[in-house]
C-alpha cells in the first residue's frame, strides 16, 4: 500500500501506535505499564548525594530518581523534575530540572524565556505570523516558547489552544504541592499525534494492527536479522551495548562491502528505532578500505539526521568498529511486547 498511515490500536490490552510508510512499518510505540515515561513530571525530595558519582538521588512515593547536577542541593530539598529517558536495568530513571512541555505545535520552556521558531521554517512572513500568535498566547508571561515545524499552515486559534493547554500544564507543575506525580507523560496515541505530523491516513478501528500488517512486522522484529538491500544486519542487545554486525549476503565482488555498508547505514536508524534500542551502539561493518570510510560516514550522518531520536556518532575504534551513543527514548521491544504476541 502506498502512502503514510498512522494506526492507533492496542496490543494485548496495551495502547500502541504504528507508523506505516508505503506498507512498511517505520515507527512503533507500545505502552509499558508500570514504567515511568519520558516527559513525566514529579515533585520529589533530595536524598543524600552519591559521593564520587557527581549526582544525587531523589525520592517520591517510593519512586527514586537520579539527578546529575547535585551542586548546591541539600538533603530534603523539594524539587520539581522531569524524566528524560528510560532507566537502564536496575537503575533509577534520569531526571532534569529544566522542564519542557511539548505538544504538536509548541514547546513551552518556563526557565528559558524568548520566542523561537523552528529553523526549518524559512518563510519570513510565516515566522512573523507565528511569533505574533505566540506572544499573544503568552499574555505577558516571561516564559519561553519554541514553535515547531508542524506550525506551518496551522490556524492561529489551533496554535493558541495548544499553547494554552501547555501553559496550564506548566502552571500546575510549578505550583506547590505534596511529593508525587504531577504529569504521567504522554502515552503512544498522544505521542503519535504530537510527533508524527506528516500528512497521513489515521486508522483507529479495533484490530487495525492485524488487518494492516503491523502484527506481522512485529513478528519479524523479534529476531536479530534485518535485511537491507545489499546488506544483512544482525542487531543484538547486550547489557553493556548494542552490537550490530553487517554482512554482504554472499556477494564477493570488489564493491560488495561498500554497497552493503551504505545500505546498512541507511537502514540502521529504523532497525534501532523499531527495536527500541539505545545507549552505546557498536557496528562491525563489512571489511572495506579505509579510503571508503568518509563516504560511509556521510551516509551515516544523513541517515541519523532524519531520525527523531538523538544519536551521537562517535567514530571509529582502533579495531575498526564504528561507535555511537543513542538516547534511551524507548524501552527495548523485548520489554514492551506482551507475551501474547511474542
Amino acid at each position: 500500500m502506498k502512502g503514510t498511515q498512522i494506526i492507533l490500536d492496542h496490543v494485548a490490552g496495551r495502547e500502541a501506535a504504528a507508523l506505516m510508510v508505503d506498507g512498511r512499518l517505520d515507527d512503533l510505540l507500545i505502552d509499558a505499564p508500570g514504567t515511568l515515561r519520558p516527559g513525566a513530571i514529579w515533585r520529589a525530595k533530595a536524598e543524600r548525594q552519591a559521593k564520587g558519582q557527581g549526582g544525587i538521588f531523589l525520592a517520591a512515593e517510593g519512586q527514586r530518581f537520579w539527578f546529575r547536577q547535585a551542586k548546591g542541593i541539600a538533603p530534603g530539598e523539594p524539587l520539581v523534575v522531569q524524566v528524560t529517558g528510560y532507566a537502564e536495568v536496575e537503575k533509577a530513571p534520569p531526571v532534569t530540572r529544566a522542564l519542557t512541555f511539548k505538544s504538536r505545535y509548541v514547546i513551552v520552556t518556563p526557565d528559558a524565556p524568548g520566542v523561537n521558531v523552528a529553523r526549518s521554517i524559512r518563510d519570513e512572513d510565516e515566522r512573523d505570523r507565528l511569533k505574533l500568535a505566540a506572544l499573544e498566547a503568552l499574555e505577558g508571561r516571561d516564559w519561553g516558547l519554541i514553535l515547531r515545524s508542524s506550525c506551518v499552515g496551522a490556524a492561529e486559534d489551533e496554535i493558541a489552544d495548544d499553547i494554552a493547554a501547555m501553559i496550564a500544564t506548566a502552571e500546575e507543575a510549578l505550583s506547590e504541592g505534596a511529593p508525587g506525580e504531577i504529569h504521567p507523560g504522554d502515552g503512544p496515541h498522544i505521542t503519535a499525534w504530537r510527533e508524527w505530523t506528516q500528512p497521513a491516513e489515521v486508522v483507529t478501528e479495533p484490530g487495525s494492527f492485524e488487518s494492516h500488517g503491523v502484527l506481522d512486522a512485529l513478528a519479524a522484529l523479534q529476531g536479530p536479522r534485518e535485511r537491507a538491500g545489499e546488506a544483512t544486519l544482525y542487531v543484538e542487545p547486550t547489557r553493556a551495548l548494542v552490537a550490530v554486525d553487517v554482512n554482504t549476503s554472499g556477494d564477493m565482488s570488489p564493491a560488495a562491502a561498500l554497497k552493503a555498508n551504505l545500505a546498512a547505514a541507511k537502514a540502521l536508524p529504523r532497525a534501532l528505532r523499531l527495536r527500541g534500542l539505545g545507549g552505546r551502539v557498536v557496528v562491525d561493518f563489512a571489511p572495506m578500505p579505509k579510503g571508503q570510510r568518509k563516504q560511509l560516514e556521510q551516509s551515516l550522518k544523513a541517515a541519523f539526521r532524519a531520525d527523531p531520536i538523538e544519536t551521537v556518532l562517535a567514530g571509529w575504534t582502533p579495531l575498526g568498529q564504528y561507535e555511537m551513543q543513542r538516547k534511551r527514548e524507548r524501552l527495548p521491544l523485548a520489554l514492551t511486547l506482551p507475551k501474547e504476541v511474542k
